[in-house]
């Protein structure tokens, strides 16, 4: 069994590198729509939800910095280019979305995506020993259901 930098299984190290990058993608999106949706906004809820989206993109930055490192980390290299992004991402562009409502309901389906794809990962960097991925991947979906709670109690959605 051939091993990387770090002491893990190469295969497997590979293929959670895949799947972060996959990840990557993702966040890149989400970040770009939660961009939108801050400049964007309308509405009695303006000032709320114009706070909410400027938390919601600077925490997904740092996201998208920190899942970079680590496909670096696993010995990859990071996806780092729009059209890769594109071609990669689950998550779409939402265009020109000023509506509370629509862009909360945008903000709760992209990140039931990138929950699904974290437990993903988390999974996978269990059976792979891999402590950093799974920490950091524990971490993110605990962050995020709470989130998608508030979120949804906007809406008035259990």
């Amino acid at each position: 069994m051939s091993t990387n930098q770090i002491g893990l299984n190469t295969k497997q190290s590979n293929q959670l590198a895949k799947e972060l990058n996959i990840l990557l993608a993702n966040y890149q999106m989400f970040y770009q729509n939660l961009r939108g949706f801050h400049w964007n906004i309308q509405g009695p809820s303006f000032f709320e939800l114009h706070l909410k989206f400027e938390e919601l993109y600077n925490d997904s930055i740092l996201k998208v910095d920190e899942i970079a490192e680590r496909v670096l980390t696993l010995g990859e290299t990071p996806y780092h280019t729009f059209s890769t992004y594109l071609e990669h991402s689950s998550i779409k562009e939402a265009a020109n979305v000023s509506d509370g409502q629509t862009s909360v309901s945008t903000t709760l389906a992209n990140f039931k995506t990138l929950l699904e794809m974290e437990r993903k990962i988390l999974d996978l960097s269990g059976e792979a020993g891999d402590e950093g991925t799974n920490s950091q991947m524990s971490d993110y979906i605990s962050q995020q259901e709470k989130t998608v709670w508030m979120l949804s109690a906007d809406l008035g959605k259990k």
